[in-house]
């Protein structure tokens, strides 16, 4: 029953969400967000747990007020993810920002392939539509949701924008390889990891765990392994690359994957530092401890 409650309710929000005018959609998920602040659930005690690990030197007003202003991005999200798909081509090359984008785009042209790593920040969605209306078709993985009519309603959603969407599994790894073979985009989110097989890094000052996949992929097939980070605008989004990170010369495979990861995880750390607000974890990320208690 509640599987199913949960997809009518995407379903419906994804339906109305569309036919209304922007302005309207933006501002109802803006309310939505600071109602769910108000009331304080559990995943908005954990967003400012995660929160106040990143940004400890925080008074508990100014964490307050970047909690609030990280629940309205993250309904901002959520108003993007119900609309994107009836954007036009150049409404969405239009509000997109890039820096560093030959990061991306020097590989493809020298046949390589190119794999992203990004966290969960601003509108990864938004982000692959762009490079997908822009000749760089990409591929990513999906965690396999319930209700599984809801999962397909994803799937179809992330298809309807041009990518190509895998179901996160033992057989996902081969398939990529195969892809990036054929110089293709691969991006990943990947600042969490859900499969329990991922590498310890350092992140944000404390310990975490990250997939393996973005590094492993880039040791078997030889492709580039690059980061991003999407963040908010006014208007739209900006995505900042930085440089190919560098196969280790010496150690095992295991060590050279998780050194490479932990690349990724610094270059994630500084990025969120500097835009806290637009990082959308609310989830557990740090494996040593829980809730960091912060009295409002």
């Amino acid at each position: 029953m509640m599987e199913t409650l949960s997809y009518w309710a995407y379903a419906t929000a994804w339906k109305i969400t569309r036919s209304l005018p922007a302005s309207w959609a933006y501002a109802m998920f803006q309310f939505f967000g600071d109602l769910i602040y108000k009331k304080n659930p559990s995943p908005v005690q954990r967003l400012r747990s995660n929160y106040a690990r990143v940004r400890p030197e925080l008074s508990t007003s100014e964490l307050e007020t970047l909690v609030k202003k990280g629940m309205r991005s993250y309904m901002r999200y959520w108003c993007d993810t119900f609309r994107l798909p009836s954007w036009s081509s150049a409404q969405t090359m239009r509000t997109v920002v890039v820096e560093n984008e030959h990061f991306l785009r020097d590989p493809l042209v020298a046949g390589r392939g190119v794999i992203v790593s990004l966290p969960h920040a601003g509108n990864w969605d938004h982000a692959g539509a762009y490079f997908c209306a822009s000749g760089a078709p990409l591929v990513t993985v999906a965690e396999h949701l319930k209700p599984e009519k809801l999962f397909r309603k994803f799937l179809a959603y992330r298809e309807s924008i041009g990518m190509e969407v895998l179901d996160a599994s033992a057989r996902s790894l081969a398939t990529l390889s195969q892809r990036l073979r054929n110089n293709r985009l691969i991006a990943l989110v990947a600042d969490r990891d859900l499969s329990r097989s991922g590498v310890e890094v350092e992140f944000l000052g404390g310990p975490s765990r990250m997939p393996v996949g973005p590094a492993l992929l880039s040791l078997q097939t030889g492709a580039p392994l690059i980061t991003a980070f999407v963040k908010y605008e006014d208007v739209g989004i900006r995505i900042i690359f930085e440089s190919e990170i560098a196969i280790p010369e010496s150690g095992s495979d295991s060590e050279k994957v998780a050194a490479m990861t932990q690349v990724c995880a610094d270059r994630f750390g500084r990025k969120i530092r500097e835009n806290t607000a637009d990082w959308h974890m609310l989830q557990r990320i740090w494996i040593d401890g829980d809730f960091v208690e912060r009295e409002s």
